[in-house]
């Protein structure tokens, strides 16, 4: 069980009509473990130094960041896997990147355009990862959620 500590709360600068709100809510509130929410945080500025890399054609850090990046990406993904949903995105999100760093080492190393056009290997399979989520997981849950919706009335 997660302690205060674990897990990221409301915010005690909050003013009172925010928590007014933020108490009304009637859905559910989705809360991770706050060592989850690092490797998040510290994911988005491994990707921003590596994609400011690329665009400032800093080739070696840019290269060098890739492997941390996608790093991220997996450990984000295998922490989240008992979440469907989240799983689904982030292996998306892995994807992505991969195309991504692909994309940027072409950019970097050759003059041959069409190269890039391979990207669409991986942004295809990040793109039907979320058509899956979208068009079969979430009708399920959704369904699902539903029915139960209906036998508690």
């Amino acid at each position: 069980m997660p302690t205060q500590d674990d897990v990221y709360t409301i915010p005690a600068q909050m003013t009172e009509p925010e928590l007014r709100h933020f108490a009304a809510q009637k859905e559910e509130v989705y809360s991770i473990p706050a060592r989850y929410r690092r490797i998040e945080n510290l994911h988005i500025l491994f990707w921003l130094i590596k994609d400011l890399s690329w665009a400032m054609l800093w080739k070696p850090l840019g290269l060098i960041m890739i492997f941390p990046t996608i790093i991220a990406a997996l450990v984000i993904t295998w922490q989240t896997r008992a979440i469907k949903s989240e799983l689904l995105h982030n292996l998306a999100v892995v994807f992505w990147i991969t195309a991504n760093g692909y994309w940027m080492i072409v950019e970097f190393f050759s003059t041959n355009e069409a190269l890039r056009f391979y990207t669409i290997i991986p942004f295809s399979i990040g793109l039907l990862i979320m058509g899956y989520y979208y068009l079969i997981v979430r009708k399920k849950e959704l369904a699902l959620a539903a029915t139960e919706t209906a036998k508690a009335v």
